[in-house]
């Protein structure tokens, strides 16, 4: 078939679906290429969307890695706070205080450490892709404005969108993790072993207990939590940065990239932004994830409601928010260093 045969059926069949179709159905449907080149520049175009989002996949792991790094041992403080009996501990202060005392600094503020480890990379870099993934299908599905950026609303949906896919990793990682961080806080009689020996060992007995549904137990309370925090955490975030971008002051229009410190401050206060919403959802999900035997999230809710009333879901808050600045300063600050550091070396 000859070049122009393939221009005219393509253009041809581009005609027709118009013709035939409301103009708001076919703005949805994918344009057929009217000639070879116009399909040259699409598949440029479809191989250069690719490489983008692998690129917020790595940026995402990176950024994940410098989140655990720096916030672990908040997150240790929130998760023991949550879960131990009343009277364990005094305050935040006090479980570093004990934790140090019984295995260390290293140990005693890094106890699970290796779950998060393994998994963050896997977990942000999904949840950072999802976040693409979700601008992308908001641009195809809502009206946008015409210099191209999304309002606050259209990024929280996306938000919300990559915690879908994210939930199928973070779920079962920290499931295990919280297991080791509470085993750490027990006391062991003379001689006696801990049930776990690592993360691996703790998957292992967790299956053979109750199969794979044991492993991913919370996974619904993790999606209830992930789901409204990322949508805060992401819009926080955009929202913040666009006040702290330079502008023309003539035009209003963005004159200036953002410093790295002005993404720091941002990424903090998107993690303050993701935690005030969810987190009594989080201690649900801290109880349901640690407790032994078959238990619901209704029957934990209750519970914790006898046990202490509406406080009893805010054991920790301090530490995790105290947890939040640094952490998801250094996860943005990762990110945008990673993002840095890819265009230097392939663009």
């Amino acid at each position: 078939m000859s070049s122009s045969t393939s221009e005219t059926t393509g253009a041809a069949v581009n005609r027709k679906i118009q013709e035939a179709l409301p103009g708001a159905v076919v703005d949805k449907i994918p344009h057929i290429p009217e000639s070879k080149t116009e399909a040259k520049e699409e598949a440029k175009a479809a191989v250069s969307a690719g490489a983008a989002q692998l690129r917020s996949f790595a940026a995402g792991g990176f950024g994940g890695v410098c989140a655990v790094v720096v916030g672990h041992p908040f997150d240790l403080v929130k998760v023991r706070l949550q879960t131990a009996e009343k009277g364990v501990y005094s305050s935040a202060i006090d479980v570093v205080r004990k934790s140090i005392a019984k295995d260390g600094l290293r140990r005693g503020l890094y106890a699970g450490v290796s779950a998060p480890l393994v998994g963050v990379t896997p977990m942000f870099a999904v949840s950072f892709w999802g976040y693409d993934l979700g601008k992308s299908i908001v641009r195809s599905t809502s009206t946008v404005s015409p210099d191209g950026n999304l309002s606050i609303a259209q990024i929280s949906a996306a938000g919300f969108f990559s915690a879908i896919p994210m939930t199928a990793i973070t779920a079962p990682f920290e499931r295990v993790k919280v297991i080791l961080q509470v085993q750490g806080q027990k006391q062991l009689a003379p001689g006696e072993k801990p049930k776990y020996s690592g993360g691996t060992d703790v998957v292992r007995q967790l299956y053979r207990e109750g199969g794979v549904r044991s492993v991913f137990r919370g996974s619904a309370a993790t999606l209830a939590r992930d789901g409204p925090g990322s949508a805060a955490y992401f819009a926080a975030y955009e929202y913040i940065k666009r006040k702290l971008t330079p502008k023309d002051p003539v035009t209003g229009e963005a004159s200036g990239k953002l410093s790295l410190t002005a993404i720091t401050c941002a990424g903090a206060a998107a993690g303050v932004a993701m935690w005030i919403p969810v987190f009594p959802i989080d201690t649900v999900k801290s109880r349901l994830q640690t407790a032994e035997g078959n238990v619901t999230i209704g029957g934990v809710v209750k519970g914790l409601y006898r046990a202490g009333g509406y406080k009893a879901f805010f054991p920790g808050f301090g530490p995790a928010l105290a947890r939040a600045v640094p952490a998801n300063a250094a996860t943005f600050l990762g990110v945008e260093l990673a993002h840095q550091a890819m265009n230097k070396a392939f663009n």
